[in-house]
């Protein structure tokens, strides 16, 4: 074992790609979608181009699945052979049953060494928090100091978005305070955030159009002036991330394009395009944000 070496962990639903998560040194623990009268590892067995295409034709609608204990257990005791410990990182607990999943993983392996973080976020929030997780272990610190410093960062992350549908979302069940725009959601366009692990209405617009304006808008009132760490996301609507991003290139600091995976986009619906941000002075001195590349396939 390495004295000092803190192993990342998080699950798919952080919507990662997979060539960063690997130079990073993220472990990766997949839901599973089941779709099409088949179980499949999120991003592992179907990736999101391929899942994109084929949801228009679908049957029935996809549903989800956590993580098992013992996959949880089984990676973390992994990474325990040549870490002192274990962080982990995950979708809110109010949208799935993954942190409740992790814990008991823990608990089976060694709790005392890993620790299970509930993210209160999801997807490209979730990214960024485990992103950030991971540049502090690189910089050698402590468990107890990366776990204090990214629950002090969570509320701080930013998630700001908007779905073609909400049906994607009442299907699935978390829908959460979001269900009042339910009545009118064809005259209007919904954006929505997540707050306190929940997805959240902000505002109702006319047009998709004005929705991701409200976006870029919403997004450049959390910079302070030093810049920030910016994921673009977006399920099928890459026409539609790029202008968001666009938009935001004065502001970030570093800044990514990336689909949503099957397991998020199962629950957000095909359309949706959404931004997960924070200002870039939140870490701590000395650590600069993780530089993502502009965009990833």
């Amino acid at each position: 074992m390495t004295e000092g070496r803190i192993a990342i962990v998080t699950d798919s639903t952080s919507d990662l790609p997979s060539q960063l998560t690997k130079g990073r040194s993220i472990t990766v623990v997949p839901l599973t979608l089941h779709f099409e009268g088949r179980s499949l590892l999120d991003g592992v067995d179907i990736r999101p181009s391929e899942f994109y295409r084929k949801l228009p034709n679908a049957t029935t609608h996809p549903t989800t699945s956590q993580p098992s204990p013992g996959r949880f257990a089984e990676t973390y005791a992994q990474l325990l052979n040549d870490h002192t410990d274990v962080v982990s990182v995950h979708i809110s607990e109010k949208l799935s049953g993954t942190y409740a999943s992790a814990v008991q993983g823990a608990e089976m392996t060694d709790p005392k060494r890993v620790h299970v973080v509930d993210s209160q976020l999801v997807s490209m929030s979730l990214g960024l928090l485990t992103l950030a997780a991971s540049e502090m272990a690189a910089h050698g610190e402590s468990a107890a100091s990366i776990i204090e410093r990214i629950t002090g960062m969570r509320d701080k992350v930013q998630t700001y978005f908007s779905v073609a549908t909400l049906e994607f979302l009442r299907r699935g069940g978390r829908i959460g305070r979001a269900s009042a725009m339910l009545g009118s959601v064809l005259q209007v366009k919904p954006v929505l955030c997540i707050r306190d692990g929940l997805v959240t209405p902000l505002e109702r617009v006319r047009t998709f159009d004005r929705a991701l304006n409200r976006i870029v808008e919403l997004t450049r009132e959390v910079d302070r002036g030093k810049g920030l760490c910016v994921i673009v996301g977006h399920a099928d609507a890459e026409a539609d991330a790029e202008r968001v991003a666009r938009a935001l290139e004065p502001v970030a600091e570093t800044l990514m394009i990336q689909p949503l995976g099957p397991v998020v986009g199962a629950h957000a619906g095909p359309g949706v395009v959404g931004v997960g941000c924070y200002p870039a002075d939140l870490l701590p001195l000395g650590i600069k944000p993780v530089a993502t590349a502009r965009t990833q396939a």
